[in-house]
């Protein structure tokens, strides 16, 4: 079982209504193929034989369709009481998933929920940066500043900030994220902090967005639509290759990033 370092991305899942139909979209869209025990209201996804996600079925129509990201601690009591410290709020207090390991859920001060993942006999997922594989997250965010100082207190980011090129071509704000212990920039950053700017819509509240790599973005934004799904964002070159912001046939927003090195 290969561990994940303190506060590193270890994890993500889908809450969908239709757990069938999000197998055929997933299937189609990243090639995945699933394994689940018999009954049960979850599928494991996997990319060429390795572990790279979860589709669960909702317990509750009422709760968000949405991806979830899940960050490693070693102990995931006082990662806890470090989220309620900083500001942030339980959602979920820890619990055991069987033998496989604990997980809690809270929210940030922005309310942007994020999941947290203490390991037992599964660390998370088994491939990353691959196509068809997790590869980044980010917070969507109307308070940087409170939300910035959160996630350095909780999880010990080291931020570093850079400019991105915004839909209408102007420099939109970022922050990337580095891991305690690591010297903070590009080589070692593993997740990301966006604004949320007052062109957006006021009610639309603080979210993680989940990145999987793709060989081919455009390709893939297609395929979403084909499927039944929507690009609410277009293909677009930044400056860590091609990407795009999509949704399942079931409204589950997320994003494809063909990596720079996979462009032609």
């Amino acid at each position: 079982m290969a561990a994940f370092a303190q506060s590193a991305p270890c994890w993500v899942d889908v809450q969908l209504s239709d757990l069938e139909a999000g197998k055929r979209f997933y299937g189609g869209l990243f090639g995945w193929t699933f394994h689940a025990g018999d009954g049960m209201p979850f599928a494991d996804a996997y990319s060429e034989g390795e572990l790279v996600a979860a589709l669960a079925a909702k317990k509750d129509g009422r709760m968000p369709t949405t991806w979830g990201v899940y960050f490693s601690t070693d102990d995931i009591l006082a990662t806890v009481a470090l989220v309620r410290k900083a500001g942030g709020q339980v959602i979920t207090d820890p619990v055991r998933a069987a033998g496989a390991g604990v997980l809690a859920q809270a929210a940030d001060p922005g309310g942007a929920v994020f999941g947290l993942w203490q390991a037992g006999e599964r660390a998370g997922f088994e491939k990353a940066n691959a196509p068809g594989a997790f590869c980044w997250t980010e917070v969507h965010t109307r308070q940087p500043e409170r939300v910035d100082a959160f996630y350095e207190e909780v999880f010990g980011f080291r931020g570093t900030d850079v400019e991105l090129p915004g839909d209408d071509g102007t420099a939109e704000p970022f922050r990337i994220w580095s891991p305690a212990g690591a010297e903070p920039g590009e080589d070692t950053a593993i997740g990301g902090r966006a604004v949320i700017t007052d062109a957006f819509p006021e009610m639309l509240p603080s979210y993680f967005l989940t990145y999987f790599a793709v060989a081919d973005c455009d390709r893939a934004a297609e395929a979403a639509v084909r499927l039944g799904g929507r690009i609410t964002a277009p293909p677009l070159d930044i400056p860590y290759g091609r990407m795009a912001v999509l949704q399942d046939d079931q409204g589950a927003a997320f994003a494809v990033l063909q990596p720079a090195e996979l462009l032609s």
